[in-house]
């Protein structure tokens, strides 16, 4: 029995109702229900040696009114990367924190709860992050209208007129000269 098999079979064991593939050599697939993601992470991480938190992302399902969370671990031991998936409710996107296991969970909590608007419970400060005033919905949601702000915020400009070609610039500032690197520098140079 190799290492991936061996984790999947310990993961059901312990955890029933969690869904656990190998996708690959080295990569497994684990959905889980949300309420159970502090308690299978610290199994993971203490238990199991995924003792590396790489990232967690969030994807928006907005056809299913869901959003997904997911949470990529790394065992250095075993050279296995574990993805542990839950899905959440985009209505009322609520998760647990796993900062008591990562501090750097932190960090991608606070960004995801910005951007994505997923309340984490239990997270110290989950005040403004990145962006500043900000008033509309979460900018990442699919149904944001990235346009419609743009226009209604931004000066829109046609072409780039004023823009300079930075070969010549470099060229006349440094005496350097600098290589062509398309075919449309050369038509345009």
């Amino acid at each position: 029995m190799n290492h991936e098999e061996h984790i999947i079979n310990t993961i059901h064991t312990t955890f029933k109702s969690a869904e656990a593939e190998i996708q690959r050599k080295g990569r497994l697939l684990i959905r889980l229900r949300s309420d159970l993601l502090p308690a299978f992470v610290s199994y993971l991480k203490n238990y199991l040696d995924f003792n590396h938190l790489v990232m967690i992302s969030c994807v928006d399902w907005m056809e299913d009114n869901q959003f997904e969370l997911v949470y990529h671990l790394y065992s250095y031991a075993q050279k296995v990367h574990a993805m542990v998936k839950v899905r959440l409710n985009r209505s009322q996107p609520q998760a647990q924190t796993i900062l008591p296991f990562w501090d750097q969970a932190g960090t991608y909590e606070r960004e995801i709860h910005e951007m994505y608007g997923v309340y984490f419970e239990g997270h110290p400060d989950l005040s403004e992050f990145i962006l500043e005033d900000w008033d509309d919905i979460p900018p990442m949601r699919r149904d944001f209208k990235t346009r419609e702000f743009v226009n209604e915020n931004y000066e829109w400009r046609k072409g780039r007129e004023d823009a300079q070609d930075v070969r010549r610039t470099i060229s006349e500032r440094y005496d350097e000269k600098l290589p062509q690197f398309n075919n449309d520098d050369k038509a345009n140079g």
